[in-house]
């Protein structure tokens, strides 16, 4: 921490920094407002450019003069009158009364509106309500004129939306804030270098950003609770040409059709899906016509799908899918294919007091000193995984990486994300033939240690117990492991087991699945649990019960 406050001015110089960024590698994309406020920004006293940037890492548009104390910034007053001819900011803004409301305390409203007795020690919430009714408070008007006694000066940042966008183009998202930079600064979050060319950006052209801006919107009324039809009436239909705005939109309509969906409004959710190429919307278009009563498309559909299946996840859908749909329409059925058994243990323990989970309870219960058992579900082998395949992973590939900030490359979800690394995924791949992964994963969990990651969960896993994972666990199982992940990084980086239990002194482990009474396996376990059974590899499924229970 000490190194951020050395410098008092650290927010405005990384607020700089990205006006810099932005600048050298997007020039070509801004606009005029935005190419305006980055060349007239820098001219500004330093304690008004505070001031601003203060604001806007601040929630909300409207403040208090007397709240924006800050040591190195002095007078906020002042400060303020030297941003007012930029147009940035106004003072003394015209407020409704719940705007006022926010801005002002209790007693401050009792003061203002001359409130005694009940309605003095109403809640605030009532107390805006009551006013509301008055007819007298229904007309906007400026803070001092709300609040005449108030010696306070009210503030409204009116370029919110313009910075908005500036940190959309540089994080390429607007889900990443400036408290990255705090962040960073602390040594809290600490990032890999990635080398960046003219070619790494996230948008390529303005079009690009107004896009994200637009479909940003409609994803906010959606989450807001806005009927889906009426959200989806501005969301475009188009593809924008771009793979990664494309797969945000495709999952607002996936999303929207899934509304649709649970409100039963069979003909437009199958609409929505069928015009969707979002990973399983396919699937959930057959179970519209399914439920709508529409059987003979549904399989007609069915019969597509079975053909080329999109994924693992597809195919498991249509196993299941299929013989409902053949015994619907009177058809025959094909007896589906058994999966390979996993390694089935049950066990019957006792009802632990206190606060206890099933992962737990079985851990210590299969506990060795001889084998020891961790809980470890998805993080080993991603972390294992991210090791080995660090090179691969942040490798600087255009539009993969375009700021300082990322955790992992912005396609790391996209179909072509093993293809556009293929040599560099092979490479360390191939580390694996000769046992030479050991040696390269413990070097990278040295020299990377804490470093961001999408895969490696360095909390989690200590370097004694990834030793203890590499002497156990065969270089061509881990292979296959990696493997399955890259054909599906979204998919395949979850449904690992809850334990593993390892046996040092033969060099063999097992992955257990736990389930509790009640407990029902998810589709992405069920799998991984058939891929390791199809290829030999240790993995055993439990089934616990309480003695209680069973007596």
């Amino acid at each position: 921490m000490i190194r951020v406050l050395e410098n008092e001015f650290y927010y405005l110089d990384n607020f700089q920094r990205v006006l810099d960024w932005i600048a050298e590698r997007y020039a070509d994309l801004l606009i005029d407002d935005e190419h305006a406020f980055i060349a007239a920004f820098p001219r500004l006293p330093r304690p008004a450019r505070a001031l601003f940037v203060r604001m806007v890492m601040r929630k909300g548009t409207l403040f208090r003069a007397s709240k924006l104390n800050y040591a190195e910034i002095g007078c906020p007053v002042e400060a303020a009158r030297a941003l007012l001819p930029s147009g940035w900011i106004e003072s003394d803004p015209v407020l409704t009364l719940d705007e006022l409301f926010g801005l002002l305390a209790k007693p401050e409203l009792a003061e203002a509106f001359g409130l005694t007795g009940a309605r003095k020690s109403a809640r605030k919430a009532d107390q805006l309500e009551a006013l509301r009714a008055d007819a007298a408070h229904a007309a906007d008007r400026p803070f001092s004129q709300w609040y005449a006694g108030c010696g306070d000066l009210a503030l409204r940042l009116l370029v919110q939306p313009l910075c908005d966008r500036l940190r959309l183009v540089f994080f390429g998202n607007l889900a990443q804030d400036w408290t990255e930079f705090v962040l960073s600064d602390l040594g809290l979050f600490r990032y890999e270098r990635v080398e960046f060319s003219p070619a790494s950006r996230g948008f390529r052209a303005r079009q690009d950003i107004d896009h994200y801006l637009q479909l940003h919107a409609c994803k906010e009324r959606y989450y807001g609770g806005e009927p889906a039809l009426d959200v989806l009436a501005d969301v475009p239909r188009h593809a924008f040409g771009n793979d990664w705005l494309d797969s945000r939109r495709e999952r607002l309509l996936f999303q929207l059709g899934q509304l649709l969906e649970k409100e039963r409004d069979w003909d437009n959710a199958y609409a929505v899906y069928a015009d969707c190429r979002y990973p399983g919307a396919r699937g959930r278009a057959i179970r519209v016509l399914e439920k709508h009563g529409k059987f003979d498309e549904a399989h007609a559909l069915f019969e597509t799908a079975q053909q080329a299946p999109e994924s693992e996840a597809e195919r498991q859908h249509l196993l299941r899918l299929g013989p409902r749909l053949a015994r619907k329409l009177g058809h025959l059925t094909r007896p589906a294919r058994r999966a390979t058994p996993a390694a089935r243990l049950d066990l019957c323990l006792p009802l632990p007091g206190g606060e206890w989970r099933v992962e737990g309870v079985v851990l210590e219960h299969l506990w060795r000193d001889d084998a020891p058992v961790y809980y470890v579900e998805n993080t080993l082998a991603n972390t294992l995984f991210g090791l080995l395949c660090w090179r691969a992973v942040f490798a600087a590939i255009p539009g993969a990486f375009f700021h300082p900030f990322h955790r992992g490359p912005a396609d790391l979800f996209a179909a072509d994300f093993y293809q556009r690394r293929k040599d560099d995924f092979e490479a360390c791949l191939a580390l694996l033939d000769d046992g030479r992964h050991r040696a390269a994963i413990l070097a990278t969990y040295d020299e990377k240690a804490g470093l961001q990651s999408p895969f490696v969960a360095w909390d989690w896993l200590g370097r004694d117990l990834i030793e203890l994972a590499l002497d156990c666990i065969p270089a061509a199982h881990l292979k296959l492991w990696f493997r399955r992940i890259l054909q599906d990084v979204k998919e395949n980086r979850t449904g690992f087991p809850d334990l593993i239990q390892f046996w040092p002194g033969e060099a063999r482990y097992d992955m257990i699945e736990v389930k509790g009474p009640g407990d029902r396996l998810q589709d992405n376990q069920l799998r991984w649990i058939d891929y390791c059974a199809a290829h030999g590899m240790p993995i055993t499924v439990c089934y616990l019960q309480w003695e209680q229970a069973a007596a």
